[in-house]
């Protein structure tokens, strides 16, 4: 029973012109033959079987050169005073655009690893202070979720003002959310925002917020959290956070209570995304 034809189902481009002539003569040798589909020399035969091998991988090139390149993630930046309402705002843009299209970093997971210190050492670092963080970590993950792969998160204790040995993987989205009230201070790092939100919010209500939120979640009592910030926090933001407001290319007062401004950031946002996508 002779071998049935088997058409060239690729590019004729894509094979090598030595092994298209070695398969073009065995295929003629076996048309001419007839009854004798293997009839010819051997290096017919060398071809055809050559030629078969090669068809899958050629295959999969082409396969591959017709594959959609990724856009480059469009990347967000939040940044205001601590209790401003970054995160309320983060979470209007999460639900909006849509939680599984967002890639999330907090600044505050980058706090550096005081693990070397005494627990009363750390109690006195200035945590509102830029050298507290490890800015250059965060760049680093934000390049790498820019080339779509994966990071892992730090996970920071604020009881124990150390790192954990924990991460949280992070996989690479067409959003990149970053959160913090310093990240408008680094240039390095503000060169990576493609839109950058400061979020503007009275002192008494960041006060009051701030208060309830380490009480409640980190483990303070109300004497520590009025020390630190009349000795850090307002301070660091006097001299950092309220000056980088400059670089901001939204200012939002009342932070995502403010329905009229988060549409038009979310608006925003979905535009850049359809430009990513069709460019």
């Amino acid at each position: 029973m002779p071998i049935p034809y088997i058409p060239c189902i690729i590019p004729p481009a894509f094979i090598p012109a030595t092994v298209a002539q070695l398969a073009e003569q065995a295929f003629r040798k076996r048309q001419v033959k007839g009854s004798n589909p293997f009839g010819g020399s051997d290096s017919s035969i060398f071809g055809i079987l050559l030629f078969l091998l090669i068809i899958p991988f050629f295959e999969l090139l082409q396969y591959n050169s017709t594959m959609p390149s990724f856009a480059t993630p469009v990347v967000i930046a939040i940044a205001g005073g601590s209790g401003s309402g970054k995160t309320t705002v983060a979470n209007v843009i999460m639900e909006r655009i849509g939680r599984e299209h967002i890639a999330c970093l907090p600044h505050d997971a980058y706090y550096r690893d005081l693990n070397e210190l005494a627990p009363s050492q750390r109690a006195s670092i200035n945590f509102d202070h830029p050298d507290s963080l490890d800015t250059g970590l965060l760049i680093a993950h934000i390049k790498t979720l820019r080339e779509y792969q994966r990071i892992d998160l730090p996970i920071y204790d604020f009881k124990t003002h150390s790192r954990t040995s924990q991460t949280i993987h992070i996989d690479p989205q067409p959003v990149i959310l970053v959160e913090g009230i310093l990240i408008f201070t680094e240039a390095e790092l503000r060169k990576l925002f493609d839109i950058k939100i400061f979020v503007d919010t009275d002192p008494d209500i960041r006060f009051i917020r701030r208060l309830q939120r380490d009480i409640t979640e980190r483990g303070r009592s109300t004497e520590s959290v009025v020390k630190q910030y009349l000795s850090t926090v307002r301070p660091m933001h006097l001299e950092f956070v309220e000056p980088s407001k400059r670089y901001a290319d939204v200012i939002i007062p009342e932070g995502g209570l403010n329905t009229v401004a988060m549409d038009l950031v979310v608006a925003r946002i979905e535009a850049l995304l359809r430009v990513t996508r069709e460019s």
